[in-house]
């Protein structure tokens, strides 16, 4: 998706790209590519000796065409193109074999291998890794390999090879794109695959789970689908393509259009996928699905042009397909129509031609349905001629054989001596009938030859005709391919826009987002009711929001909510929100879910560190930041030091700050003024209620601040027994007790606690530890009041 520069010193260099850098010094002076292409995904890395970097691209989508490696081969015109020699068939045209050194372990070893003049020379190899998993992804297979590689190759060449310090620039690829790293999927639950439920298709795939391709995912073809997936993995914010985008979505969702949308949709149900049929078109002997399925394609095309001919042509999608929807589509569907007999074909299993295509072939059609009465007469002219012991006799026809004889066998007929008959050739012995060739046979054989493997043979000169003509003019069927795709992707779009009650947002270039009652795709669909909430962020409203509130009120849900939002828009598609403006980012970054594993091997807090590196490190004023309870993982006073230290960190950056969008239950990060004072922070909190003795949440987002956790009250919820929620809260005072001593807080404030704590315990209240919640946010209310 992104190229990216290694360096030492972690600094982003031109453009938007997140670039790290290391050199190695070499003799020679050329440019080396590394490729890996595997199930539709490319990773590679490539070295430039001119000024000795090494860069990477994570492991990314790309066509059966490879569009994204040729982009990359036209902008860096390298002079060594390296792969393995295990690869897929689409490389070969431009690879260079070399066989080996490649495999994934091999390659970590390698990269542990190479020197980092910025480490200490005492460094172990353990030690090595978080440092470079913070800057590089581990976890892209195809990439890792691809590093691996380039560095065996580059040592080959090398006398040594050391990472250096160096300020030279990346070339920018993809300017683009939009870097979303795979925690920030996962994160967001853009895509999420599931064991398909049925126990056949168990051990053959997964399917899509609730997630947003899954919710936006309408295609009718599976084309249509596989490039919804591309845009998925590759948003742009190119506003181009965006406005082309948003333009074929607005019409469809126009009330006047709807038929048109079902007629298309029906139409794009019968585009098959093209690249197939042709390339078993241009096998020997295509079955007839193959002839169907490219007839249904062709009719359907010409359908979805005419109609769509009658669409504004304003719209580039529909001017497009207007014109390359060409004449040559109506010449091979009219000409397939012909040709081809279907019904024959389905009955025979095999290629049929129509009548009055070819007359030799209708003639030799027509003897051969002539046949049975005129072999009628042959074999009552042939019975007369026989051994009176035999009282029937038929002719048949057999392909490849020609005309028999064919008789009962008669009881003393037990050997092949036995089946002997004079003037007659005995053929074979079946099902008590024996078979000859006569001299009546024989002129039938001469006479009429073998009609059936004739016809058949003249049949497949038509085909192989019909083929040729049909390959000649693939490149037109291609350009459908690819127009329906879009197409369909669009519709799909546009459909679940009218489903789901979504708006068309406004895309600028400016650094401003706007969300006017926003709502989660995903789990609106879950809930019967769902709170809308707004995010305004820029220079002068706040580009940092820090969220505190209760567990379970909703922080992590408007986090994802926000970066959902963004994501759609930076896909072409409609956004769930009243109104929406949203200035196209160049990155969505994101510490919120840690994907563990023992094959990392990397602790939790370790993970959730690297996340906010990268984000440290490589977002721009431009880019949008989640951060989720960072700090969590480790003692509270150093996650909470850290978390400060960030957080200023951003702050003192200015018009470069991102927008940053984080949630905390650090509640002492505001309350002890640990923040700098600057117009880019905004504080926002949950609302909450409180009705009788019951706590009660209203996911409404405004600004403020939390006082409390209430992580009694969930506690309670979760079903954790009253007298452990009971014991906690008592330990809860006794901590806040010895911190009142440290921090000189009035013992009054004390007394009236422990004394209200007394009280609820008589009236058995706190057999209800909700209450135990209610009297914390009121004795903080207190406190807060007291100090201001």
């Amino acid at each position: 998706m992104l190229l990216t520069q290694i360096s030492n010193d972690f600094q982003r260099s031109l453009g938007h790209v997140p670039s790290s850098k290391f050199s190695l010094a070499v003799a020679m002076r050329p440019v080396f590519i590394h490729v890996f292409v595997q199930q539709g995904q490319i990773g590679l890395s490539y070295y430039d000796s001119h000024d000795y970097s090494l860069h990477f691209m994570p492991d990314t989508m790309d066509n059966s065409d490879l569009h994204l490696l040729d982009r990359v081969i036209q902008e860096l015109s390298p002079n060594v193109i390296i792969t393995s020699a295990k690869q897929e068939h689409s490389l070969t045209q431009f690879i260079e074999k070399l066989g080996k050194h490649f495999s994934l372990e091999v390659s970590k070893q390698r990269l542990l291998s190479a020197h980092l003049p910025s480490l200490p020379p005492t460094i172990t190899e353990s030690e090595k890794i978080p440092y470079l998993s913070s800057c590089i992804p581990l976890d892209s297979v195809l990439m890792m390999r691809s590093i691996g590689g380039l560095l065996k190759c580059v040592e080959r060449r090398s006398v040594g090879l050391d990472l250096e310090d160096s300020s030279t620039g990346v070339p920018i690829l993809q300017k683009d794109v939009v870097y979303i790293d795979r925690d920030t999927y996962s994160a967001l639950q853009i895509f999420k695959s599931e064991l398909h439920p049925s126990v056949f298709k168990l051990h053959s795939g997964e399917k899509e789970g609730l997630s947003l391709y899954g919710v936006l995912n309408r295609c009718r073809s599976k084309f249509g689908s596989l490039l919804l997936r591309q845009w998925f993995h590759r948003p742009t914010r190119d506003l181009n393509i965006l406005k082309r985008r948003q333009e074929v979505i607005r019409f469809f969702t126009a009330p006047r259009n709807f038929a048109d949308l079902n007629t298309l949709q029906s139409c794009l149900r019968n585009i098959k996928n093209i690249s197939t049929l042709l390339h078993k078109m241009s096998s020997s002997n295509p079955k007839v699905a193959i002839w169907q399925g490219l007839y249904k394609t062709v009719y359907s095309a010409l359908c979805i042009r005419d109609t769509v001919r009658s669409m504004p042509q304003c719209i580039h999608l529909f001017s497009e397909i207007s014109q390359n929807f060409t004449d040559d589509l109506f010449y091979i569907a009219t000409y397939i129509s012909k040709v081809v007999d279907f019904e024959g074909s389905i009955a025979e299993n095999r290629f049929t031609v129509r009548p009055n295509v070819d007359p030799v072939i209708d003639e030799k059609k027509r003897k051969m349905m002539g046949l049975p009465d005129f072999l009628t007469d042959v074999a009552r002219a042939e019975l007369e001629n026989l051994d009176p012991r035999f009282s029937t006799c038929s002719i048949i026809y057999i392909p490849l054989i020609g005309f028999l004889l064919s008789v009962p066998r008669l009881p003393n007929m037990l050997d092949k001596q036995s089946f002997e008959i004079e003037g007659l050739d005995f053929i074979f012995l079946s099902k008590d009938q024996l078979h000859y060739r006569s001299t009546r046979t024989k002129e039938l054989d001469s006479m009429l030859g073998d009609l059936h493997c004739d016809t058949i043979d003249l049949e497949m000169a038509v085909m192989r005709k019909l083929q040729a003509s049909v390959l000649q003019r693939s490149d037109c069927l291609y350009k459908v391919m690819s127009l329906c795709a879009e197409l369909d992707c669009l519709i799909a779009l546009a459909q679940a826009s009218l489903d789901h009650g979504y708006c068309c947002p406004t895309l600028t270039p400016n650094h401003r987002l706007a969300l006017i009652e926003s709502r989660h795709p995903l789990l609106e669909l879950c809930t019967p009711v769902f709170v809308s909430n707004t995010y305004i962020s820029s220079e002068t409203e706040g580009k940092v929001k820090v969220i505190t509130g209760p567990n379970s009120s909703g922080k992590s849900i408007y986090l994802k909510q926000v970066g959902l939002i963004v994501f759609m828009a930076l896909i072409g598609s409609d956004v769930p929100a009243k109104e929406a403006e949203i200035g196209l980012v160049d990155g969505i970054f994101s510490r919120m879910h840690s994907r563990e594993s023992v094959s990392v091997g990397l602790s939790t807090f370790m993970i959730d560190v690297n996340q906010m590196t990268h984000s440290l490190n490589h977002s721009t004023g431009d880019s949008l930041v989640l951060v989720d309870e960072f700090g969590k993982g480790t003692n509270t006073v150093d996650g909470l030091s850290l978390l400060t230290a960030c957080l200023n960190h951003w702050l003192r950056r200015g018009p470069q700050c991102p927008h940053l969008l984080m949630s905390t239950c650090f509640h002492s990060l505001i309350q002890l003024g640990l923040l700098s004072d600057s117009p880019l922070l905004a504080l926002l909190t949950l609302e909450t209620a409180i009705e009788g003795e019951e706590l009660v949440f209203l996911y409404q987002v405004k600004n403020g601040i939390c006082q409390s956790s209430c992580a009694a009250n969930i506690a309670t919820l979760a079903g954790i027994p009253d007298d452990l929620v009971k014991r906690g809260v008592e330990v809860l005072y006794s901590h806040f007790l010895y911190s009142s001593q440290m921090w000189d807080i009035p013992c009054y404030l004390l007394v009236s606690t422990i004394k209200a704590l007394h009280c609820l315990r008589a009236n058995k209240k706190i057999l209800d530890s909700k209450n135990i919640c209610i009297h914390i946010l009121k004795t903080r209310r207190l406190q807060k009041d007291r100090y201001q």
